[in-house]
């Protein structure tokens, strides 16, 4: 067996362990101060009807899943870094919060929503990323939805990012720019993709 890939997020905390509470406190900043910070999950909640079943991949300290908790949904959030999973756990009480690698992820049943918001995708070790988006597909209920975004300029280029989805299992259903619903455009920054899994 291959000697596991560690994710370029863990090589930063490995080299700094202390971004991991600075990330953790700037969105409890955000959060005290009243700023938006789950907009991403609001537009999640809008494409589900009560009670479904959404795994926040890459879920950081818990502000999308947590909120889609709160929103009514069953949540299972997993990310690589155990300060973040502490940190969901406290501050978000109710979805279930595990840490584990995307590219090995295997839970139990499916999910109508798969979301990775926040650039996860970009942080996961670059030839991991097929593993990745085909774990993400292979967690989908039929008719589910995977919901990914991330900025340019972070070493993913978006066809890129498309043709790994492809290789993958996931068609796009929607391209978008924001998570606002602006138009995906050929000079777009940001992209925010809604894919499907291609046989279904």
């Amino acid at each position: 067996m291959d000697p596991r890939i560690p994710s370029k997020w863990e090589e930063i905390t490995a080299a700094d362990p202390t971004h991991s509470p600075r990330y953790i406190e700037r969105f409890r900043r955000l959060a005290a101060r009243g700023a938006d910070i789950v907009g991403e999950a609001r537009l999640v909640d809008a494409m589900l009807p009560r009670g479904s079943r959404v795994l926040d991949a890459g879920c950081g300290p818990g502000r999308v899943g947590g909120y889609l908790h709160t929103a009514g949904h069953t949540v299972v959030g997993v990310d690589v870094d155990p300060v973040l999973i502490a940190a969901a756990t406290a501050d978000h009480p109710g979805p279930t919060w595990l840490v584990g690698d995307l590219a090995e992820l295997d839970l139990p049943g499916e999910f109508d929503i798969v979301v990775c918001a926040g650039n996860v995708l970009t942080f996961v070790a670059p030839p991991t990323r097929t593993a990745v988006l085909a774990r993400f597909a292979g967690h989908l209920a039929p008719g589910g939805r995977a919901v990914i975004g991330f900025g340019a300029g972070r070493d993913y280029l978006f066809d890129d990012f498309l043709a790994d989805a492809a290789a993958s299992g996931l068609s796009p259903d929607l391209l978008l720019s924001t998570w606002d619903l602006r138009p995906f455009g050929p000079d777009s920054d940001f992209l925010v993709a809604v894919l499907s899994r291609a046989n279904t």
